[in-house]
C-alpha cells in the first residue's frame, strides 16, 4: 500500500537530497525543516509550502524535476506557530538567514493561503516575486471552522488526525491517486499534537487575503475539476480575486495533484517560471536557458505581453 514510500524516485530523493534543520527565532523549538537543492547561485528559487497534512517530502517529485531541469527549489515544513502575523515574521527572517531577497512560492491549500498572507504581509518591502497557487483558498471562512479554531491546541493528536483526514477524498479512485493518498496519511501520522493543531489553527482562524496589497505579484492558480476539499465557491472566488492570473486545470488529481499528477503540475510550474527567464529573477541556471529562449523572452517583455490567458 505505500507504492510512493518504496519507490526508486523517492528513494533517491531521500538518499541524495539532506534535510536540514533551521532555527530563526529565539524559540529554540521553532525548527524550519527543509530541502535546498540546485545551483546555489539563484538567489530567487522557487519554495514549496505543503497543506496541513503535509511534510517537506511530499514535494520530491518537484524537487527532482526541476532541479533537473536547472531550477533551485526548496521544499519546507513549518514549525509551530499560532497566527499568521508569527508564521510571516518566522518566515521572512528564514528568508534573511538564507540571504534571499525575492522568491517564488508554491503553496498547496494552507500553503498557498499561507503564501498570499506573506505576500500581503510584505507588500511594502516585497519578498514574493509570484506565487502558484494549487487546490488553494484566499477565505478561511469556506471551512466553517472559524469558531473553533481557538480549541484545536487542546485537541488530543488523534481527533486532528480525524478532522483532516475527513477532507481527503472518500470512494474509488484511480491508483496514483491512491498511492497518493496513503503517502498523505504517513506524512500525517508524522506530525504530532501541536504541529497538527498549530496548523488546523493557522487554516481556520478567522482571516481573508487583501488582493490589492499583491495585485504586482504574477500568479498562476492550478486546480482539478475532480473532488477536492474545495468547493466550486471557493474556488470561483480565487479567480475573482485574480483576474489577470493564469489558469492551469487539471481533469483529475485530488487534493494532491503535485503527488499524482506530478508531469502535468511540474510542467505548469516550469510555464509559469519561463516569464522570469533572462530577469534577476529567474529561479533557473542561465546556462541551462537557450539563446533562443533568451531572445523570444526579451521581446515579450519588452511588449509587456498577456498575462492571463490559461493554459
Amino acid at each position: 500500500m505505500e507504492e510512493i514510500k518504496v519507490s526508486p524516485d523517492y528513494n533517491w530523493f531521500r538518499s541524495s537530497v539532506p534535510l536540514k534543520r533551521i532555527i530563526v527565532d529565539d524559540d529554540d523549538s521553532k525548527v524550519w525543516s527543509l530541502y535546498d537543492a540546485g545551483p546555489k547561485s539563484i538567489r530567487c528559487p522557487i519554495i514549496f509550502l505543503p497543506p496541513v497534512s503535509g511534510t517537506a517530502e511530499v514535494f520530491f517529485q518537484q524537487v527532482l524535476a526541476l532541479t533537473g531541469w536547472g531550477y533551485r527549489v526548496i521544499s519546507l515544513q513549518y514549525p509551530v506557530y499560532w497566527d499568521l502575523l508569527e508564521f510571516c515574521d518566522g518566515f521572512r527572517k528564514l528568508l534573511d538567514h538564507l540571504q534571499l531577497d525575492k522568491v517564488h512560492l508554491f503553496g498547496a491549500s494552507l500553503g498557498g493561503f499561507l503564501a498570499q498572507k506573506f505576500a500581503e504581509c510584505t507588500h511594502k518591502s516585497p519578498r514574493v516575486h509570484s506565487l502558484i497557487l494549487c487546490n488553494s483558498f484566499s477565505d478561511t471562512s469556506i471551512f466553517n471552522q472559524t469558531w473553533t479554531a481557538n480549541s484545536f491546541w487542546v485537541m488530543p493528536a488523534f481527533m486532528l488526525k480525524k478532522i483532516v483526514l475527513g477532507n481527503f477524498a472518500k470512494g474509488p479512485v484511480d491508483p496514483k491517486m491512491a498511492d497518493a493518498i496513503d503517502f498523505m496519511v504517513d506524512r500525517l501520522e508524522s506530525l504530532n499534537q501541536s504541529e497538527l493543531a498549530s496548523r488546523l489553527t493557522l487554516n481556520c482562524q478567522n482571516s481573508y487575503v487583501e488582493p490589492h496589497k499583491i495585485k504586482d505579484v504574477a500568479v498562476t492558480i492550478i486546480d482539478v475539476f475532480d473532488q477536492s476539499a474545495l468547493s466550486n465557491e471557493a474556488k470561483e472566488e480565487m479567480y475573482k480575486l485574480y483576474p489577470n492570473a493564469r489558469r492551469a486545470h487539471l481533469k483529475t488529481g485530488g487534493n494532491f495533484p503535485y503527488l499524482c499528477r506530478s508531469a502535468e503540475v511540474n510542467l505548469y510550474i516550469q510555464i509559469h517560471l519561463r516569464q522570469f527567464h533572462g530577469t534577476r529573477y529567474a529561479a533557473i541556471n542561465p546556462a541551462m536557458v537557450s539563446a533562443e529562449e533568451l531572445e523570444v523572452q526579451k521581446a515579450h517583455l519588452n511588449q509587456n505581453g498577456d498575462s492571463d490567458e490559461e493554459f
